[in-house]
Parts: C-alpha cells; structure tokens; sequence
C-alpha cells in the first residue's frame, strides 16, 4: 500500500516537470538596422609658417576685427602714424609704401631679420590699441590674430605691388585721386609733399625706370595711379598675400627655390598639370 502510494507521488513528480513551461536560455538578438559609425575627423592641416626674406621687400595686409573701424576719431590716424614710425625704427623695417583704410592697412615693408616683420606688427599693436581702447571705450583685440605677407621681388612686381597698396582707397570707393589720398604713401610718390614715414622704394623696382629725374618719376606715376591695375594682376597680389607665396618675375622665385630659406617651406605654389606658356600668377 505504502509502496503504490510512493509509486503515484513520484508519477505525479514526472508530470508536474513535463508540465514546466519551457524557458530558452538564449539571449534574444537585435536585427534592428545599426547607423555606420560615422567617420573620424580629419585632423586639422597645419598652417603653414609664414614665409618671410631678411632684406627682400614683403606685401603686408593686416584687418580688423569684425570690420571695427581703427580710425573712428580724429586723434586716431595720427597717432597710429607715429606708432607705425615707432614700430618700424625699432626693428630697423623700411616702409616703402602705406595705405590706411578704416578696416584695414596694407604696408610694402623690407625686413632686416626673418622676424623683423612680427616684431614690428607687434610693436604696433602694442603702441597703438590700448590707447585705442581707452579713447573708445572698449576692450579686447583690435586686429585678427595673423597679418598676411609676402616676398615681392623683380622690378615689374615691385611697382605692381606699390599701385596695388595705393590704389586700394579707389577699390573701397574712394571718389577723388588716389593721388591725393592723404592717408596713404601716395602723396609722396608722386610730389605732393615728402612723408618721414616713407623710406626710398626698393632698388630693384621700376619705380625708378619710369624717368630720370625725380620730377619724371613722379609725373610718370601719377599717371600710372590714374589707371587701374588689370583684373589679372589684382587677382595675382590679392591670391599670393592671402596664400603667403611669393611673387615676383621668374628669376626672384628661382633665387627663393634655391636658397636655403625653401627648405622650410616652398616659395611659391606648384602649377599643376603640363607647364604653361604663359607666365604663372605668382610672376607679376
């Protein structure tokens, strides 16, 4: 008796497992269609080091920031006048021509020293914009952090160079003579009084093949200032200053290319693809 009831218990038992729902131990996946990993960012170019040629004349443009005005007041010019002196006698710079626009200024300077430019440009600021600050009532930069410049060399890019620095109140608008834009290097070039900011223009350049004596190269220049400089040659100064290559005629940019200042960096740009027969923009 004892044993048939053991018997039903342990058949009960069976059934109750079979019973059992039944419970799967694998881990259910996931077929929802996953987003592609995005991909890594490009890690920022370097900026090339700004190419600089101790006693080789430099095409300098340096904006303000956000388009401020750096010349609201009628203190402002002369002041900023005698810092660009301060500036320049300090590093021993020569400023061959000058332009000063309220949201920019542009300078044919010659260095002694591959350094003589930033220190300059820095001295400048240094001289000029705290006082800035306090007479306007503001804090905080005046100029974008980086000045473009670059080596101008060769007689025609030489005086290309110079109509461009001087012709640019023309381009903003200017309606007079550039001729008598008193807030440039133009004056002086062309006889309108001698400016103590101005130092001779480069021996190389062609300002002094436009006549033998002073008086012809003045007349001759004004009438080169009364004429715009051609679309091609505006786009060649404004492309080699905002890339920092040189430009100049073919033997200057291959007197760069051999020397050891191209082991930094190169001089000018490559031209892609078969050479050309015309001349590259960098040779003005």
């Amino acid at each position: 008796m004892a044993l048939s009831r053991l018997s039903r218990l342990s058949r009960l038992s069976r059934l109750s497992r079979r019973a059992r729902p039944y419970v799967s131990t694998v881990r259910p996946v996931d077929i929802t269609p996953q987003a592609p990993n995005p991909p890594a960012p490009k890690p920022p170019m370097a900026r090339l080091n700004r190419f600089v040629v101790a006693g080789e004349a430099h095409h300098l443009v340096h904006r303000t920031v956000a388009g401020t005005d750096a010349f609201p007041g009628p203190t402002d010019l002369p002041l900023f006048i005698d810092a660009l002196r301060r500036s320049s006698r300090e590093h021993g710079v020569l400023i061959h021509a000058y332009v000063l626009l309220p949201h920019e200024i542009q300078l044919m300077a010659t260095p002694p020293a591959d350094d003589s430019l930033s220190r300059m440009m820095q001295a400048l600021a240094r001289f000029y914009v705290p006082s800035y600050n306090r007479r306007h009532g503001r804090a905080g930069a005046l100029w974008q952090g980086r000045f473009r410049a670059a080596p101008v060399g060769g007689a025609q890019a030489l005086l290309t160079c110079m109509r461009y620095i001087e012709q640019a109140p023309q381009r903003a608008g200017w309606s007079g003579q550039v001729a008598e834009f008193c807030n440039s290097s133009a004056p002086h070039h062309v006889g309108n009084g001698a400016d103590p900011t101005v130092a001779p223009a480069p021996n190389a350049s062609g300002y002094w093949k436009l006549g033998n004596t002073p008086f012809e190269r003045e007349a001759a220049y004004r009438n080169l200032l009364d004429h715009p400089l051609a679309a091609t040659q505006l786009q060649a100064v404004e492309s080699s200053t905002l890339k920092g290559w040189a430009m100049g005629s073919g033997e200057f940019l291959a007197s760069l290319a051999a020397s050891a200042l191209a082991g930094a960096r190169r001089p000018a740009t490559k031209a892609r693809g078969r050479p050309r027969k015309v001349a590259s923009p960098a040779a003005l």
